[in-house]
């Protein structure tokens, strides 16, 4: 059974974290902005590739409830629910799905209902690298497992 939970832990933080975390990267490079142009404003960039990303973004933010789940069901059976790395790790997992349902998903709509000159797009820049790197601090719990009374 813990292997079994193990696997569905990893596959689902790879199939479901991992296109989270490209999406939103990658949406300020194609999110559109206006720009003066011989006193016109026009709007550059691809908004349907923005949109997709968008896309990505909700609709794998919302799988990606699986891996903490069934990271909480691995961590009982196995009686390391209490570890402090364990516990953590699920502060730094509510933290990150925080940030994405509060501010990434609502900056990114604003964002492609009303394109600016770019500076909504850097507080989505800084947001999107503070969730990445919650889930990569995430990662290095689970390899390093400090405190951890199992080798």
């Amino acid at each position: 059974m813990e292997s079994l939970l193990l696997s569905l832990h990893v596959v689902a933080g790879i199939l479901f974290v991992g296109p989270v975390a490209v999406a939103t990267s990658l949406f300020s490079r194609y999110t559109p902005v206006t720009a003066t142009v011989d006193g016109a404003q026009r709007v550059e960039r691809s908004i349907d590739t923005a949109r997709v990303l968008h896309r990505i973004t909700h609709t794998y933010g919302v799988l990606a409830f699986a891996v903490p789940v069934v990271g909480l069901v691995l961590a009982s059976v196995q009686g390391r629910a209490s570890e402090v790395w364990v516990v953590v790790a699920m502060v730094l997992t509510a933290l990150a799905g925080g940030l994405l349902a509060l501010q990434i998903a609502p900056l990114q709509q604003q964002a492609l209902t009303a394109p600016d000159d770019g500076a909504q797009l850097r507080r989505l820049r800084i947001v999107t690298g503070l969730f990445n790197l919650l889930w990569v601090l995430v990662v290095v719990l689970m390899i390093v497992r400090p405190g951890s009374s199992y080798v």
